[in-house]
């Protein structure tokens, strides 16, 4: 992922207003970020845990969702939808994002199952185990990464197919 301005950034939400989008909290780190290593941009808001944001890469365009963040009793044990690593099941939640457009407006949301500290990018650049890579342990990782693309963007997609 190239690195990303504040400007940028605010101006990729889809699914919340002009207002809440210059409103809401960035990360405090966008400087510091590992760029080349982030398959897309995700954060919970510190200001309010109840929000976090992501920003993905989809069809040569940035598109950025506001999430609704999950209180902490309802994390659970289960598989990232995104990264789907197998070993991180530990701190996986569900995020709601409200559609784009009308239907957004209507009340119409999509959730997923995401790594709760959105780290899925360092997720799928681990090294494979021996099981996993068998003679190609570059591809794995490399399929991993495509797959965790896919996935995110694919959910993206969904919300803005209410607009």
């Amino acid at each position: 992922m190239l690195p990303l301005t504040e400007q940028q950034i605010r101006t990729s939400f889809v699914n919340c207003s002009r207002r809440e989008a210059q409103q809401l909290t960035l990360p405090s780190d966008l400087a510091d970020l590992r760029w080349d290593r982030l398959d897309y941009l995700g954060w919970i808001d510190r200001k309010a845990p109840l929000r976090s944001y992501v920003v993905v890469p989809v069809d040569d365009r940035l598109v950025g969702v506001a999430l609704r963040a999950p209180e902490v009793a309802s994390r659970r044990r289960a598989v990232c939808a995104w990264c789907e690593d197998v070993y991180a099941t530990d701190d996986v939640s569900m995020y709601v994002a409200r559609r784009a457009g009308a239907a957004g407006r209507n009340g119409d949301t999509l959730g997923t199952l995401v790594c709760t500290d959105f780290a899925c990018s360092q997720n799928v650049r681990r090294k494979p185990t021996l099981v996993e890579a068998g003679q190609d342990p570059a591809g794995v990782v490399q399929r991993r990464i495509e797959t965790l693309r896919e996935h995110s963007a694919r959910f993206v997609r969904e919300v803005l197919r209410g607009s």
